[in-house]
């Protein structure tokens, strides 16, 4: 369903915009994908909204046979995305998971302000976008995902996460929507 509204008490959640990930062969430019959330995170401060900026440092413990290479990432791998345009009031969120809720301070962050509501976007779409998104139903935030500002390495899976799960876990707008919809 697309998105009618939007919650006074929205937060915007960015995830997994980092130079490690930003690196990968992703289906939709990330220089694109940036750039739109450069400018949704301006339009959530200017209404005094939370801008939510998550990243990945690392893997959950378990099995490690499906590993991406092995060895040590780059130094700089977690660092965010310059083109962010990162604010002092943003929140940071680091995880080692797939989503952003599990094993972090989102939920927590999310609740002293009183959200009510999250905007997605990020890469990958069907890992961490698709992920945090369950969470953020199962936890009872609205859940709003900018379908033009997400990201994944696998055509298919993107598609799937687009067309079958995120209309079942909340709306889903536009960069230009949820812009219309701040108002």
């Amino acid at each position: 369903m697309t998105a009618t509204t939007l919650d006074a008490k929205t937060a915007l959640v960015v995830i997994d915009l980092q130079k490690g990930i930003l690196e990968l062969p992703i289906i939709h430019s990330g220089e694109e994908i940036v750039a739109k959330a450069a400018e949704l995170s301006e339009a959530f401060r200017a209404k005094d909204l939370p801008v939510v900026l998550v990243r990945v440092t690392g893997g959950a413990p378990g099995r490690t046979e499906a590993g991406h290479g092995g060895g040590r990432p780059p130094a700089d791998w977690a660092d965010l995305a310059p083109g962010l345009g990162r604010q002092d009031s943003d929140i940071v969120v680091t995880k080692q998971q797939w989503g952003a809720f599990y094993g972090t301070d989102l939920d927590l962050q999310l609740r002293r302000r009183g959200i009510t509501q999250i905007v997605l976007l990020g890469v990958a779409t069907s890992i961490g976008v698709e992920s945090t998104a369950r969470f953020a139903h199962e936890y009872g935030y609205h859940v709003t995902v900018v379908t033009d500002a997400i990201s994944d390495m696998d055509a298919g899976s993107h598609a799937n996460s687009v067309e079958k799960v995120f209309p079942r876990l909340g709306e889903t707008a536009t960069t230009a929507e949820i812009i219309k919809l701040l108002g």
